[in-house]
C-alpha cells in the first residue's frame, strides 16, 4: 500500500512539519512519500503530479489558508482516481468534523487532533481488517452515516521519532524555512485562538531537541522557526536553549513566538550581553492594549511589563521584533483600536503586523459570535466583517491603513522619512498611515502595481496635497532612504537633479582632499548629542503643534539602540575613479545629522553634503557619510 502525505503551503519557501511528523511515525511500517505544493499552484498541476506518483492513500494537512484549494484538488482526484482513499487532518478539520464529513463527500476519513498514532492505526486497519471503530481520534463513514470516534489521549512526545532527519530534505534545507517544535500546547486561554483549547504544555527532551537542531545546522539550515506557542513559558528551558543556540548558530537564524510580559530580567540581560546581532527574531502577539477587551477574551497581559521587555530588547539592538495586532476583537471600536495601534507602534518594533480577527472553528469567540453581533466570512479564513462596535466601513478603512503600513514601515524602505513624519508632521502614527491609506485608495493606486520609485513619488504627492510643512527636510530624508534602498549605485533618481556638474565636481574634490571631515552615522550621533538638549528645549517652546511638543520632549529620553559600526570614510581609501563608479553625492538644505538625532526642524540650519558609497562590504549594504557645509567647516 503506497501512501502520499501532502499539503498546500502558503509559499514555496515554507515546509510542513505536520506531514513529516506523520511520516516519521509510520514509515517503518508503510511506504510513505511526501508531496508539497503551494496554494498558488494550478489544481491540474497538483492533480497531475499526484496521479503520476500513484497511491492507494493520499492524506492532506488542512489549515485555514489552504482548505478551499485542497478541496478543489480532492474533488478532481476522486474523479480520476475513485479508488484512492482520501484522509484529511490538521486544525481546520479537527473542529466541526461532522460538518466537514457531510460537506466533503469525496473525503473518506478525518484524523482529529494530534495525528501520529491515529494515522498509523488507520493505515493498519486499511491494510488489515478495516475495523475503524477501533481507531480513536477518527471520523469515518459507515454507509450514509458519519461515525465520530472518541478522542485519543495525548502522546508522550519523547516516544515520537524525529521528523527532521529525512535525507530527501537536505538539498532544500538552506532554501526553505524549517519549522521546529520543542513543545506542544499553550498555558493560556485566549478565546480567539485554537491553542487555548489544548490544556497544558508538553516538552520534548532538551538533549534530543539540541541534537536535532545541530543536525539541521550541520546540513545547511539557514532559518529555523520555532512553532511553540510560548517559547519562554518555562524560563530555565528557554534560557538553556538560548545559550545553546548562541554557542552553535553558525549563521543560522532562529525565530520564536514569545510572551513578552513574562520574560524574566535575567534572560533579557543574558540576551543583551551575549546574543550576536541578527540571529534571533521575536514574534510577540500584543493583539490589543484595551483592558476590557483583553479581560473579555481571557487574555492575561501586563502591557507595562511587555513594554519594558520590548524596549530592553530594542535597546540591545541584537534582536528584531515582530509585534502583532488583531483588529475586530470584542469591545475594540475604531477609536480604541487607534490607541492600541499607537501604543504598540510607540515601542518601535521592526515589524508591526495588523491582522483582522478570524472566527476560527472551535474557538470561544466563534461559539459566542452572536453575543457581539459578529458577521464573518462563511468559508476560510472566516475573517470578521463587522461586530456591534466596529462597522464594515471601519474595517475597510483599517484595510487601507494595513496596506501602506506594509509598504512603508514593514518593508523598511523609508525608515528615516516615516519616523520624521510621524514625530513631526502627524498627530500620531495611526493618523499618518490612515490618512495616507485613504489618499492611496482615492488615487486608485490599489489597482495597479508599483516600483521602488513609485513609492517615493506617491508619498511626495500625498504630502504635497495636504500642505505638509518643511517639505525640503522631508525630501532630503526621502533622498537618503532612496539611496539606501540600492545595492549598486542607482541609475536613475525620481527627483529633479539640481546640482550642477561643476558643483558636483567641486564637492567631490573636497571629499577626496578632506576624507576625515566626513562623518559616519554613529559619529554623527555623538556629535549631534551635544546640541540635542538645546534643540529639544527650543522645539518645546516654539513647536507648531501639540504632537510635535510631545515627540520633541520625549525623543531625547529614549536610549539609542546598538548601532552597527560604519567604517570611517578615510579608511575606505577610495580614489576619484572608485567614487565615480560607486558613489552618489547630493547637497541637502538642512543639517541632516541634527534631524536624525531628534533635533527640532526649527533649529536645523545649515546644509549637508550627503555621500553614499556602494559595494564596499561583504553584505553589499550601502554606507552613507555626511559633511556639514558652511561655517562649520570654514577651517577646511
Amino acid at each position: 500500500m503506497k501512501v502520499i502525505l501532502s499539503t498546500l503551503n502558503a509559499k514555496y519557501i515554507h515546509t510542513s512539519l505536520a506531514i513529516r511528523c506523520l511520516k516519521a511515525y509510520s514509515e517503518k511500517d508503510f511506504d510513505i512519500e511526501l508531496a508539497e505544493y503551494t496554494i498558488k499552484d494550478p489544481v491540474m498541476n497538483i492533480v497531475s503530479d499526484l496521479f503520476q506518483r500513484g497511491a492507494d492513500v493520499i492524506g492532506f494537512s488542512c489549515y485555514i489558508w489552504n482548505i478551499e484549494e485542497t478541496i478543489k484538488v480532492i474533488d478532481v482526484l476522486k474523479k480520476i482516481m475513485p479508488e484512492v482513499k482520501i484522509i484529511l487532518g490538521g486544525p481546520e478539520v479537527s473542529y466541526d468534523t461532522e460538518h466537514w464529513m457531510k460537506r466533503l463527500a469525496n473525503v473518506d476519513f478525518i484524523v482529529v487532533g494530534e495525528g501520529e498514532e491515529t494515522f498509523h492505526q488507520l493505515l493498519q486497519e486499511l491494510e488489515g481488517d478495516r475495523k475503524f471503530h477501533f481507531v480513536y481520534g477518527l471520523a469515518y463513514r459507515k454507509g450514509e452515516e458519519v461515525i465520530l470516534m472518541p478522542g485519543r489521549p495525548k502522546a508522550d512526545l519523547n516516544e515520537l521519532p524525529s521528523p527532521y532527519r529525512f535525507a530527501e530534505d537536505i538539498p532544500e534545507l538552506g532554501k526553505r524555512v524549517v519549522y521546529f517544535e520543542t513543545s506542544r500546547g499553550c498555558p493560556f486561554s485566549c478565546q480567539f485562538c485554537l491553542s487555548s483549547i489544548e490544556v497544558g504544555v508538553r516538552y520534548y527532551d532538551i538533549e534530543r531537541t539540541k541534537s536535532d537542531i545541530l543536525y539541521l545546522i550541520d546540513n545547511g539550515a539557514k532559518l529555523i522557526k520555532f512553532v511553540d506557542r510560548t517559547f519562554n513559558i518555562k524560563r530555565d528551558y528557554a534560557l538553556e536553549m538560548f545559550k545553546f543556540l548562541i554557542e552553535n548558530h553558525r549563521g543560522c537564524v532562529f525565530q520564536f513566538e514569545i510572551t513578552a510580559d513574562i520574560m524574566r530580567p535575567e534572560v533579557l540581560d543574558y540576551l543583551a550581553e551575549n546574543a550576536p546581532p541578527g540571529i534571533f527574531r521575536f514574534e510577540i502577539g500584543v493583539q490589543s492594549t484595551n483592558d476590557p477587551t483583553n479581560e473579555l477574551v481571557k487574555r492575561r497581559q501586563n502591557f507595562a511589563k511587555l513594554s519594558r521587555t520590548v524596549t530592553k530588547v530594542k535597546q540591545s539592538g541584537k534582536i528584531d521584533q515582530h509585534l502583532d495586532l488583531i483588529a475586530g476583537l470584542p469591545l475594540e471600536d475604531y477609536n480604541t483600536f487607534r490607541k492600541t495601534f499607537n501604543d504598540v507602534f510607540a515601542l518601535g518594533p521592526e515589524e508591526l503586523q495588523l491582522g483582522f480577527l478570524k472566527m476560527l472553528r472551535g474557538t470561544g469567540l466563534r461559539i459566542d459570535a452572536d453575543k457581539y453581533n459578529y458577521t464573518y466570512m462563511d468559508v476560510a479564513p472566516y475573517e470578521m466583517l463587522s461586530n456591534d462596535v466596529l462597522s464594515f466601513a471601519d474595517i475597510v478603512r483599517l484595510k487601507r491603513l494595513e496596506d501602506v503600513l506594509e509598504k512603508y514601515w514593514n518593508s523598511h524602505r523609508m525608515d528615516h522619512t516615516v519616523n520624521y513624519l510621524i514625530e513631526r508632521e502627524f498627530v500620531s502614527a495611526f493618523d499618518f498611515f490612515q490618512e495616507f491609506g485613504d489618499y492611496w485608495e482615492g488615487q486608485g493606486w490599489q489597482k495597479i502595481g508599483h516600483q521602488l520609485e513609485d513609492l517615493f513619488t506617491r508619498l511626495q504627492s500625498f504630502l504635497v496635497s495636504r500642505g505638509t510643512k518643511r517639505m525640503e527636510i522631508v525630501l532630503g530624508l526621502m533622498k537618503l532612504d532612496y539611496f539606501l534602498n540600492h545595492k549598486y549605485k542607482p541609475r536613475k533618481i525620481w527627483w529633479e537633479h539640481t546640482l550642477e556638474k561643476d558643483d558636483w565636481s567641486s564637492y567631490m574634490k573636497m571629499v577626496l582632499q578632506h576624507p576625515d571631515a566626513l562623518l559616519s552615522p554613529v559619529v554623527a550621533d555623538a556629535v549631534a548629542e551635544t546640541v540635542r538638549e538645546d534643540s529639544t528645549q527650543h522645539a518645546v517652546q516654539a513647536s507648531p503643534s501639540p504632537a510635535a511638543d510631545v515627540h520633541s520632549a520625549t525623543s531625547s529620553q529614549q536610549s539609542q539602540p546598538y548601532r552597527e559600526m560604519i567604517p570611517a570614510f578615510a579608511s575606505l581609501k577610495l580614489g576619484e575613479k572608485e567614487l565615480q563608479k560607486h558613489a552618489v553625492l547630493d547637497i541637502l538644505p538642512f543639517s541632516l545629522d541634527h534631524i536624525l538625532s531628534g533635533g527640532s526642524p526649527l533649529t536645523a540650519e545649515g546644509r549637508t553634503l550627503l555621500l553614499v558609497v556602494y559595494q564596499q562590504n561583504e553584505q553589499q549594504k550601502p554606507l552613507y557619510y555626511t559633511m556639514p557645509i558652511g561655517k562649520e567647516i570654514a577651517a577646511i
